[in-house]
């Protein structure tokens, strides 16, 4: 784990291929099941990541943002079995500054190290830093993260 000046940075290597991964990472509907923090708990009939602009909607739950709520989630960064990376922004909302970010490096042809880098350094809005206590995902929380992934990507009913 890495933690510099708003930016948490957590890599782990996991033993598949990065195509496969990446094919799991790029469907929203994967996403609550890969959810270290808790917060994600499904999506909203999104289809599949295939290009920077798209913008994928979720359905969460956090007590400080009253219970129940949908995040815009803004890709920008997408490159196939490497990145893919996006801005979050509660629904109908500019993206108010962090950013997930998803990089996958082949280790091996059945290896590759993931790393998850949440980055919130680019929240300049005082109205969002006086509300929010950033990070408001811990490094153990991203961790939890890459620990399902690497058990979902495993698992015998990996389809997607």
């Amino acid at each position: 784990m890495t933690e510099t000046e708003g930016k948490l940075t957590v890599d782990r290597v996991i033993d598949a291929p990065a195509k496969e991964i990446f094919k799991l990472l790029s469907n929203p509907a994967n996403h609550a099941e890969l959810d270290g923090s808790g917060m994600v708990r499904s999506d909203e009939k999104t289809d599949r990541i295939t290009a920077v602009g798209q913008v994928f909607t979720m359905n969460m739950f956090w007590d400080k943002m009253g219970g129940e709520y949908q995040t815009d989630n803004h890709v920008v960064g997408f490159d196939p079995n490497k990145l893919l990376a996006w801005k979050t922004a509660e629904a109908g909302k500019e993206p108010a500054g962090w950013e997930w970010v998803w990089e996958l490096e082949a280790t091996s042809q059945d290896s590759t190290n993931v790393s998850l880098t949440y980055d919130w350094s680019k929240v300049t809005d005082k109205d969002v830093l006086r509300q929010i206590s950033f990070p408001v995902v811990e490094a153990h929380q991203l961790e939890g993260s890459l620990g399902k992934l690497a058990e979902v990507v495993a698992g015998p009913h990996h389809t997607n």
